[in-house]
């Protein structure tokens, strides 16, 4: 089972929504790309197919991890004072004193573009982050040795 937040189902759904919609693009092309004539040598053919197989994967994969997934009541979360997935914690890296935000977690947008760093669930951190207190110093296997972060404060 796949413990996703509110906002993981929201993008999971809008992806789906895209792919759902983009089925007629896709039928249109390969109909226009088999009006061409021979199949066996029309490269758009064959890429318009092998990108729809793609999209048709990805829908019957988001549509199961939809059906399969416990959406997290992020409210209930909000005051915790335990980190639980949909918390953003506040670390300071023990070593070097470096603070930063981060969020817990089922799966990484890879959204570049935020205000903290995310951070899964069945990552090493998010292993280490779940169910720490403020206070509490934490320690992570990463790859260059073992890291160990304070939690500063669950925002």
């Amino acid at each position: 089972m796949d413990v996703i937040t509110p906002q993981e189902k929201q993008i999971i759904e809008n992806r789906l929504s895209e792919l759902l919609a983009n089925r007629v693009v896709l039928s249109e092309r390969i109909a226009d790309a088999r009006a061409l004539g021979d199949l066996s040598e029309n490269a758009e053919y064959h890429a318009a197919r092998e990108q729809q197989g793609l999209e048709e994967a990805e829908i019957r994969r988001l549509q199961q991890r939809i059906a399969h997934a416990q959406v997290v009541n992020t409210d209930a979360i909000k005051g915790a004072e335990v980190v639980f997935l949909g918390s953003r914690v506040r670390l300071k890296e023990v070593d070097t004193g470096d603070e930063d935000v981060f969020c817990l977690v089922g799966e990484a947008s890879n959204n570049m573009d935020l205000d903290y760093v995310e951070v899964t669930a069945t990552s090493p951190m998010g292993e280490a982050l779940m169910k720490a207190r403020v206070g509490e110093v934490v320690s992570v296997r990463a790859p260059r040795g073992l890291k160990k972060f304070e939690v500063m404060e669950i925002l």
